[in-house]
């Protein structure tokens, strides 16, 4: 008779070759959310859905500090962004641009545009390949100049950013202001006029019929490295495999 070992040994390796058994983990990652700006931030993290909340969903972080902290050892998608001008205090924080829902965890939420988004993609792709995506986009406006920086990957990792201040560029109708009178983050058109056709919505929403606006050029002019609308296409590709370390730099 043969040994419960070996039977354990038998029954994966047929689940293998069914492909019901789940490959295991992907190597260690880290992410580091860096914080360079001369002003604190707010950094509101949103998993996809189905996915991990990481730390919470949100922290504090001081002028010219970072936070690192594991990155899931498995699929996991989702985006990362400042929150600025902030006030509250425990669980509550109420900010002016990239609010959560008047939250310091947002726990899922996502913030309220305008704001600049690092989108991450981790350990995807066939076989054992373990790539990583990630970009930049000012779909939701722009507040704070980002990049995203991969450590030590293999493949085509380059640093993929939108690092110019465009509040001080923004056009008068996409202007964001402070009750005195500053300017706090730049708008999408979609988010200015909210229409079918600038936010690429119902007859709008496909590659064919949502198309670039004089919005959309302006931000692709300032940040080319950055998704624009809805439909944009990177204008930099990359195939980053199992990077240890993936950075989001604000004011970078």
């Amino acid at each position: 008779m043969a040994s419960p070992k070996l039977l354990l040994l038998l029954v994966a390796t047929s689940l293998l070759s069914c492909g019901l058994l789940v490959a295991a983990d992907y190597a260690p990652m880290t992410l580091t959310v860096v914080n360079n700006c001369p002003y604190p931030v707010w950094p509101g993290i949103q998993a996809n859905s189905g996915h991990d909340v990481l730390e919470g969903g949100g922290f504090f972080l001081p002028p010219l500090s970072h936070k690192s902290f594991p990155a899931p050892a498995h699929p996991w998608s989702g985006r990362i962004w400042a929150r600025t001008v902030c006030a509250g205090a425990g669980a509550q924080l109420h900010c002016a641009t990239g609010d959560c829902g008047g939250r310091l965890q947002c726990g899922g939420l996502g913030g309220a545009a305008p704001a600049t988004l690092a989108q991450v993609n981790l350990h995807h792709g066939n076989g054992n390949s373990d790539q990583t995506s990630y970009g930049v986009s000012v779909v939701d406006g722009f507040n704070v100049g980002l990049s995203v920086t991969p450590h030590e990957g293999r493949g085509n990792c380059p640093v993929l950013a939108c690092r110019k201040n465009l509040t001080e560029t923004c056009p008068g109708e996409l202007q964001l202001r402070s009750p005195a009178g500053s300017v706090l983050a730049c708008k999408s058109g979609c988010e200015a006029y909210r229409t079918d056709e600038l936010c690429c919505r119902n007859m709008y929403n496909s590659p064919r019929t949502c198309r670039v606006s004089k919005y959309s050029e302006f931000f692709k002019r300032e940040c080319p490295q950055a998704f624009t609308y809805a439909h944009d296409s990177p204008s930099l590709t990359h195939e980053c495999a199992a990077p240890r370390e993936l950075k989001v730099i604000f004011c970078h």
